[in-house]
């Protein structure tokens, strides 16, 4: 109301709109004297001049996708002592909110002749170190040059993205291009127990994506058809990348687009974005905690 009434006063006078809205006259004045000389204003009043701009940056350097729980941590983490529902109060003002994820659209296609190993995960997605479960899956993004489909391979333990691959079509080849990706960054060696955990996906049984996994001493495991919790972190990141990204910055004109908006989000995801089943950290620095704990250890004794 103030504002509307700092809009229209020249051409109508305070009290005169003042009258027909529900402010008095003494109110607006009181806020614009408060306005002139903040030190009038109340520690509250204060304090949300101050944290406005806070708020702001965080959502802003973090996609615009951060809701009040993610702004509210990340605030912490920078040594702001702000309650969450002060936050949550000043981003409703502020007319800014996170992103809201949809039900995520399934691309498995069983291939009911392969042979299937067997499901060495069962739903059991916690691990107590890196390398230990990769989960993988992709998803299709439409462009105005037709679909394009993203890949992804994630260490269970900090969710961190290990590989990833954009492709024109969902053949082997692009799936198989996001493993290589994780096992040269990873390099996990033989006999050390990792498992590869996957849906029934046709590209995943493939005869060159089980050999490559042999090769690397990666042992293979394989979700039920048709049901999302038997990948669910997989089909966690899938939903977490589509919101924060496709859904968001849409529409796309071809393939690059994609991959380019892709890359800086891993980079995001992987490097600064807060995750809360792992603590309100992001993947890298969880990973980073675990090896310095280890460092630690033989020293301690």
């Amino acid at each position: 109301m103030v504002g509307f009434i700092d809009a229209h006063r020249d051409a109508h006078g305070v009290e005169p709109i003042c009258n027909i809205l529900p402010i008095a006259p003494s109110t607006y004045y009181d806020h614009l004297a408060k306005r002139a000389d903040p030190s009038r204003l109340s520690d509250r009043a204060r304090q949300d001049e101050a944290l406005r701009p806070e708020i702001l940056r965080v959502f802003e350097e973090n996609w615009r996708v951060y809701g009040v729980r993610k702004v509210w941590r990340q605030l912490g983490r920078e040594g702001f002592d702000v309650a969450r529902c002060t936050v949550a109060r000043l981003m409703k003002s502020m007319g800014i909110q996170g992103v809201i994820r949809g039900k995520p659209h399934r691309t498995t296609i069983p291939d009911k002749k392969a042979p299937c190993p067997l499901d060495k995960v069962n739903r059991q997605f916690r691990v107590p170190a890196p390398n230990m479960l990769w989960v993988s899956d992709f998803t299709y993004v439409a462009t105005w040059k037709g679909f394009v489909y993203v890949a992804f391979v994630i260490d269970a333990y900090a969710r961190k993205i290990v590989g990833w691959r954009v492709s024109s079509s969902a053949h082997a080849g692009f799936v198989l291009d996001a493993l290589e990706q994780a096992v040269h960054d990873r390099r996990p060696g033989k006999g050390m127990g990792l498992v590869h955990h996957s849906d029934r996906g046709s590209q995943y049984l493939s005869i060159r994506y089980t050999e490559r996994l042999a090769e690397a001493g990666i042992e293979p495991s394989v979700g039920s058809v048709g049901d999302s919790y038997d990948n669910a972190l997989a089909e966690t990141i899938n939903g977490l990348f589509k919101a924060e990204v496709i859904h968001r910055r849409g529409p796309w004109r071809s393939l690059e687009a994609v991959e380019y908006a892709t890359l800086e989000w891993v980079d995001w995801f992987n490097n600064r974005r807060l995750l809360e089943p792992i603590g309100n950290i992001p993947p890298a620095e969880a990973e980073a905690n675990f090896y310095a704990a280890l460092e630690t250890e033989p020293m301690a004794a």
